[in-house]
């Protein structure tokens, strides 16, 4: 991968960095005679990983990139730990995560069980700072 230049904590809120998208086409699924309708779809400018975040981390403050590193690993395996109990992990103003099911209905209550649940999946809902950012991203056509 390669290493974009680290950006201060300052430099970050001041940037106005634009999200890039893409048209995707798409059929109506409920009219598949319909004319084909093109949409805007986000498309992904690279991609950072645990590591090149404990060396972003550990360049804002005084704690070394290993030592970030093995924060960051820890606190994956607890968040996980947690959603395996059931538990809403809130990561502050960043979001909460949760477990989400998806399960056959059933007529009478009483016929409900886990067997019915096909699908698991985890949610995030972002928090306050994470809508923030959201309602000010500015969007640039790829290509």
């Amino acid at each position: 991968m390669s290493r974009k230049r680290i950006l201060s904590a300052t430099n970050l809120n001041s940037i106005n960095m634009a999200v890039k998208f893409k048209l995707m086409g798409r059929k109506n699924p409920q009219d598949l005679q319909a004319p084909e309708k093109y949409y805007a779809t986000a498309m992904p400018d690279g991609e950072v990983d645990m590591e090149y975040l404990a060396e972003m981390i550990s360049e804002q403050c005084t704690v070394t990139d290993t030592n970030c590193l093995a924060v960051l690993n820890t606190l994956e395996k607890n968040i996980i730990r947690e959603l395996k109990q059931g538990r809403i992990v809130k990561l502050g103003h960043l979001g909460n995560f949760r477990i989400g099911i998806s399960a056959v209905g059933q007529v009478a209550m009483e016929e409900v069980s886990a067997l019915d649940i096909h699908k698991t999946r985890v949610l995030f809902a972002p928090g306050k700072k994470m809508r923030k950012m959201l309602g000010e991203l500015t969007f640039r056509k790829a290509g």
